[in-house]
């Protein structure tokens, strides 16, 4: 048993015996970087002295855990080996002592802040109860909040104790090896202040600020620097209030500030030491691979110290790029309404359909499991690569225009793009566009399409069914075909998916064109003609939610339970209600939330949230107008506004805003369609995958069924191959590949923000755009109507509970959600367009809605009566 270690001692496998915070300053110092020496005590001294901490965590009620453990732990003797430890280790005079947690400093999750540190310790005995305390502080209430909420078990993680002399700094503070508000790798963001570095890290301070990026200094900006805190002789710090007199005239008196002194400018920092800081920043990044938060000081006679290092947790990560120059790359998970990330399985299977719509253009893949070569992948989510749109001429006029539908914010980020030199026109001629558009239009026999919408609007809707028909044929497979005959079915139905997509597009995108004719005939603006859509015919998704209501009206109540106890009596076959609900779900059990991840369970998997509708549907007041009843209303309306605008055009034009408002109407639902299909094909592939799972957890190779979907299509080969002896098996290999990706993807759940758009440098464009005013939050009109009434915030629809009249706020939607949206008083969703799917869906039903408000589930609370105007798009706050 070791108690302790000297930092030139420790590597980079020593995690469990001294921590994430000592485990980086040794590989700091073996790796010749200025750490100013010291030791840790290992976490085995923890152990002796926590004795009975793990019965206590048994036993004490969780609200109750943090004050008992951490009163066990400053009440425990320390055994003398520890002492002699500590003694072994303290190098004598002031020293800094801090905490150093096995969960701490990861590249998962800083824990920035939660342990204590004591700075300016002098004597064994002092620094002996300063070790004492820092083990109490793995208990603090906050530290306690921080494990729960990263999934982190209390049991699992010990402290150890780094002991190191102390920096007595003229200047300190914390540099960021990428920008952590924009994104951008390679730019250094330096705070800065008189005194010890403690000021800055704690935010008692307005630090000076500098921003370097390559070796120039892009920014500065001198703070108020009021505050300085400094080492006592004895021991200890002070903190010292600051002259505003002395600093505004770039001037503190040596004795007042320890050595401090401010340079020109009245900053503390002369662009010589910037600049150093930053370099020293770029060696420790280039040290670890990733952008890294450190903390760093400056001595008496200008040495510059690093006192700490940990990995920057909050940037999105890169999708790989080959492509030279910048890079610019538009979220595919946000244009489809799916924050989340996607499993293994789901990410290979949409590369395979990007492949097949690569194809369908004229430009063939050579491996279609690589996907399209504009797709790439980060964070377990797709991106597609805009670059050619933005330096195209082409593209700067067309894709703007389908993002303001799709996601509006997104399209002003782009046209904001296209004022950056890096991505200056390169593609001038329309001619290149406009062949491959005509070839594609002819293969696809789009303007047939476009006539039959016009002329037969009926053999239309006909079309698209039998189109349906024609799916389930190729859908079908045998249930005797082997394990390599159900990956292959799969590969073919997925790489032929876009084409079933591209011919029923025409149709729907007709209807559209139809309301954009009606606008310019009736002299109504599209915002005014919005009514029009309400209700429309022919939309899968709400002819569905329709059909859940009806449920609702013929099945008898549930019993007052929780949920999951509905649930289980649906599977053990004693929920009364079990026939009603099993009949919905033969027709619709094929959806569910985030439903284009093939490894995401669609609602015939798990019911819980259609169980969990249906009991929010029973308990609601029917006194009022109930969803179908809204629904009739809604077409009566829109049928009204049809007759007031073709009275608006006059006799002649009038009957052709009639003609046009008609087809719109009868069209535009196919809009819903092809998701429907994609669904019914993700849905038959994700069932022969998972009995390719049972053969595969059958052998060996894997734990459970379920563990295919986080595999990849060619790996589920190779390990089907390897069982029928073309490759190795490796039963070890795919259970441990598994593991792994089972517990990144449970961390990247975790994530609460994804950038719409994303450059290659790390910046999000967004985040360079002035921030929002405080009050009103502004989006995108999506559906006409007022609304005031408590918010409710759900990130999840799985479980939630929307009281009728409530105002749903969510930072996405895809079908899955929209069961809530028939009790809801309004929407406000952080993603998405007037066209977006949440849109769509909430103009059929008449609800108020905003589309594309920034950070909204951040600044709305549960509870807070808002007002939603879905006309001007704006949400008024309390």
């Amino acid at each position: 048993m070791t108690l302790a270690y000297s930092f030139h001692e420790i590597d980079a496998s020593m995690l469990a015996e001294v921590g994430g915070k000592a485990a980086n300053l040794g590989l700091l110092t073996t790796a010749g970087l200025p750490v100013p020496p010291g030791g840790c005590l290992s976490t085995e001294a923890y152990g002796l002295v926590a004795t009975g901490l793990d019965e206590l965590i048994a036993r004490v009620p969780a609200g109750e855990l943090a004050a008992r453990a951490r009163e066990l732990l400053l009440a425990a003797p320390v055994p003398e080996s520890v002492r002699k430890a500590v003694a072994g280790i303290y190098p004598g005079g002031p020293v800094a002592v801090r905490s150093s947690a096995t969960a701490e400093d990861l590249p998962h999750a800083s824990f920035a802040g939660q342990q204590d540190t004591y700075l300016n310790v002098i004597g064994e005995d002092a620094v002996l109860e300063a070790v004492r305390h820092c083990w109490a502080s793995l208990w603090t209430d906050r530290a306690v909040a921080y494990r729960e909420a990263n999934d982190i078990d209390h049991g699992t993680v010990r402290l150890a104790v780094v002991i190191q002399r102390m920096v007595d700094s003229a200047v300190a503070g914390v540099m960021f090896t990428a920008n952590p508000v924009t994104g951008r790798r390679h730019e250094a963001v330096i705070d800065a202040s008189p005194g010890l570095g403690e000021a800055v890290v704690s935010g008692a301070v307005n630090p000076d600020r500098f921003v370097v990026h390559e070796g120039e200094i892009l920014e500065r900006h001198a703070g108020d620097k009021r505050l300085a805190i400094r080492s006592l002789p004895g021991g200890g710090t002070e903190r010292v209030e600051l002259d505003h007199g002395e600093l505004h005239h770039g001037e503190l008196h040596h004795g007042e500030l320890h050595h401090g002194e401010l340079h020109h400018g009245g900053f503390c920092l002369t662009d010589e030491q910037v600049l150093e800081l930053a370099a020293l920043g770029r060696r420790v990044e280039d040290h670890y691979g990733a952008p890294q938060d450190t903390e760093w000081a400056i001595d008496a006679d200008g040495t510059l110290w690093l006192t700490q290092a940990r990995p920057i947790t909050t940037l999105y990560p890169l999708p790989a790029h080959k492509a030279e120059g910048l890079r610019a790359y538009f979220s595919f998970n946000v244009a489809q309404g799916v924050f989340g990330p996607l499993t293994p399985l789901g990410l290979s299977g949409l590369k395979v359909i990007t492949s097949g719509a690569a194809g369908m253009f004229g430009f063939p893949v050579a491996d279609r499991h690589a996907g399209a070569p504009p797709v790439g992948e980060s964070g377990q989510r797709l991106w597609i690569d805009i670059t050619p749109a933005l330096r195209s001429r082409v593209g700067r006029a067309v894709l703007p225009r389908m993002l303001s539908v799709g996601e509006a914010r997104a399209g002003v980020i782009f046209e904001r793009l296209t004022e950056n030199p890096a991505f200056s026109v390169t593609q001038h001629s329309r001619r290149p566009f406009l062949r491959r558009v005509g070839g594609f239009a002819r293969r696809m026999r789009v303007p047939s399409r476009v006539r039959l919408a016009l002329t037969h609007p009926a053999r239309a809707i006909a079309l698209s069914k039998r189109i349906g028909t024609e799916l389930d044929a190729r859908l079908r497979i045998a249930g005797t075909a082997t394990p390599l005959e159900r990956l292959d079915h799969a590969e073919r139905v997925l790489y032929a998916m876009p084409p079933v997509i591209a011919s029923i597009m025409p149709m729907a995108l007709t209807g559209y064109g139809m309301l954009g004719l009606a606008s310019k005939l009736s002299g109504m603006t599209l915002s005014q003609l919005q009514d029009v859509l309400r209700s429309v015919p022919n939309n899968p998704t709400t002819e569905m939610d329709l059909e859940l209501w009806h449920l609702a009206t013929r099945i008898e109540p549930f019993p007052d339970v929780p949920v999951a106890e509905l649930v289980a009596a649906y599977h053990a076959g004693t929920l009364p209600q079990r026939e009603q609900i099993a009949a919905f779900l033969d027709v619709y059990g094929h959806r569910g939330v985030a439903e284009i991840d093939l490894g995401v369970p669609r609602w015939s998997d798990d019911p819980t949230h259609i169980i969990g509708v249906l009991a929010n549907y029973l308990r609601m007041d029917t006194t009022g107008p109930t969803p179908d009843v809204l629904f009739a209303r809604g077409a009566a309306e829109a049928q009204a506004l049809v007759d007031r605008a073709a009275a608006r055009a006059g006799r002649v034009k009038g009957r052709v805003v009639r003609f046009a408002l008609g087809r719109a109407r009868t069209l535009v639902g196919l809009r819903e369609v092809p998701k429907y299909y994609i669904v019914v094909t993700l849905t038959v592939v994700r069932r022969s995958m998972a009995v390719v799972g049972e053969h595969l957890a059958s052998l060996g190779l894997l734990d459970k069924a379920d563990d295919v979907y986080f595999l990849t299509l060619p790996e589920i080969r190779r390990a089907v191959e390897g069982v029928e002896g073309v490759n190795g098996a490796e039963p070890d290999r795919w259970r441990s590949l598994v593991a792994e990706r089972r517990a990144a993807y449970a961390q990247e759940r975790r994530r609460r923000h994804v950038p719409r758009m994303l450059l290659s440098d790390g910046t999000e464009p967004e985040a360079l755009a002035v921030a929002a005013a405080e009050g009103d939050l502004v989006g995108t009109p999506a559906s006409a109507g007022t609304v005031t009434g408590p918010a409710r915030v759900v990130l999840d629809p799985l479980g939630a509970h929307l009281e009728p009249g409530e105002i749903l706020v969510c930072p996405s939607t895809d079908p899955g959600w929209t069961p809530l949206f028939l009790t809801a008083g309004g929407l406000v969703m952080e993603m998405g367009g007037a066209m977006s799917h949440g849109a769509v869906v909430a103009r059929e039903y008449g609800i108020p809605a905003v589309v594309g408000v920034p950070e909204a589930t951040h600044r709305i609370a549960t509870g807070e009566v808002i007002t939603v105007d879905g006309a001007t798009g704006t949400v008024t706050l309390p």
